[in-house]
């Protein structure tokens, strides 16, 4: 994985936001004009400084579509932070694709979180990784956001290796993926699937002995936006396995609109 080093990163301050572009440019055997794909990421309890350059690396070093990465990651421990750059009401204009991977689980501004969903709901697709799916859960529009991702988590048990079951393996996305088992784990509760997600794979929890749907796709929004979501992502080893960037790239290149299958390494 030497991409993982590739990435250009400028600081602005010791705790100010961190906004990363590498080089720009279509190889000359791509596939296609390049995606250009906004990462979010930052916030409580995980590891962000480093899976900022774990998943741009991964989804590059698996796609053949070239991929014009931009970057936005806010240093912060804090899990009701505010993001400027997201009140900013054109923040996803002129990008193909947004993956959130963030964790604001303490965030209940009604007009700041539908500033979020605003480009989404409008069309702009999603890849939703991890903790993403555990925020912004305060406040009265809470349900607006579990909508988006397709799924309500409640919140997630001890940490534990599981295997990740395959469970519908005609779509797209999972066609001729198999089963794999992580290094380690946390698995997330999913109690609620909403009709508009299908869930695509699913693994045992230790603590419950109940299967957890793990990875899905949802139709968003009266557009029937595409959001390719995925709660596995917690350790760093996890997200270094070639499973699982084969699974977040396949994601990644379903959500942008383009064929999966001829286009992964």
């Amino acid at each position: 994985m030497t991409k993982l080093l590739s990435l250009a990163i400028f600081l602005l301050a010791l705790n100010a936001p961190l906004v990363a572009a590498p080089k720009k440019g279509k190889p000359a055997n791509s596939a296609g004009p390049a995606i250009k794909a906004l990462l979010i990421t930052g916030g409580c309890c995980h590891d962000y400084d480093t899976q900022r350059e774990i998943i741009p690396a991964a989804i590059d070093s698996q796609s053949k579509y070239p991929v014009e990465w931009t970057i936005f990651h806010q240093r912060t421990e804090a899990g009701d932070m505010l993001l400027e750059f997201y009140k900013n009401p054109d923040w996803a204009k002129g990008y193909d694709i947004v993956v959130h991977n963030e964790c604001f689980a303490n965030v209940g501004d009604v007009d700041y979180i539908a500033g979020i969903l605003k480009p989404h709901l409008e069309g702009t697709p999603a890849v939703l990784v991890h903790c993403t799916m555990h925020c912004y859960r305060k406040g009265p529009i809470a349900e607006d956001w579990w909508k988006f991702c397709g799924v309500h988590s409640p919140g997630h048990g001890p940490k534990h290796p599981f295997e990740v079951e395959i469970t519908n393996k005609e779509h797209e996305i999972t066609k001729g993926m198999e089963n794999w088992t992580t290094p380690n784990g946390e698995l997330y509760y999913i109690n609620k699937i909403y009709p508009t997600a299908t869930p695509l794979a699913q693994s045992m929890s230790e603590a419950k002995k109940k299967m957890f749907t793990n990875i899905w796709v949802n139709a968003y929004g009266p557009k029937k936006t595409r959001v390719f979501g995925t709660t596995i992502g917690h350790h760093n080893e996890t997200m270094l396995q070639e499973n699982y960037m084969d699974m977040i790239t396949r994601g990644f290149l379903w959500a942008a609109g383009k064929p999966v299958a001829e286009n992964i390494k």
